[in-house]
């Protein structure tokens, strides 16, 4: 800002710079510089950490899985699956934080039943299980999709695909990770319909 000044005997103003409101940007300048190098510093910190932890891939499997009320009928399914799943962290100094996990079960590609967990963190070297339920409630089926689950149905097996998604966080130390995309595949899963047959664990195929 500048002040404007002159003599009472008309001559002309004169511009006064005002010091006091004057900018500074050499300290501005100074400020943002010192806290991008901290925030930078930072940032190399915790990727220097991360590599030197050396995160391994979290490994998930099917440890039981049961039907109840498998009823297929004019090509619509009605069943409720039961699937015990075992997630496991096998990192010793990251944990992780799950905000959301969808379950999808599928035959022939085809979408047949649906549930959802609630969110749950998970400790470093940690292995936790956890039951889902599914519920396939008049499912509409394609015609060559209900031929053939009918046929396996007379079998007294059913073969079917598990997916899992999830949104996860890693924490390390204090610091905690944006979110990412996990995906879980568990393919071939063969439940017993009516015979008390054990089940056959079930490996699963993890992308993160």
């Amino acid at each position: 800002m500048v002040r404007q000044t002159g003599v009472a005997n008309g001559t002309l103003p004169t511009t006064v710079p005002d010091v006091h409101k004057q900018p500074r940007p050499k300290l501005r300048r100074c400020i943002a510089i010192t806290l991008l190098t901290i925030i930078a510093l930072l940032g190399l910190a915790v990727l220097i950490s991360w590599l030197a932890v050396r995160p391994r891939r979290l490994v998930y499997t099917i440890e039981d899985a049961k039907v109840k009320n498998f009823n297929l009928h004019n090509n619509h399914l009605n069943s409720t699956f039961d699937f015990t799943i075992k997630a496991y962290n096998p990192n010793d100094k990251v944990s992780l934080y799950y905000d959301s996990i969808e379950v999808i079960v599928s035959y022939d590609d085809e979408t047949i039943a649906f549930d959802v967990v609630e969110p749950f963190y998970q400790p470093s070297s940690n292995a936790t299980k956890f039951e889902v339920k599914p519920v396939a409630k008049s499912v509409s089926l394609l015609g060559s999709v209900a031929k053939d689950l009918k046929s396996e149905k007379s079998s007294g097996k059913v073969q079917i695909d598990v997916r899992l998604k999830a949104r996860i966080r890693f924490k390390l130390g204090i610091w905690k990770s944006s979110h990412y995309n996990l995906r879980v595949s568990c393919s071939a899963v063969v439940v017993h319909l009516y015979s008390s047959k054990s089940f056959d664990r079930t490996s699963c195929d993890v992308d993160t």
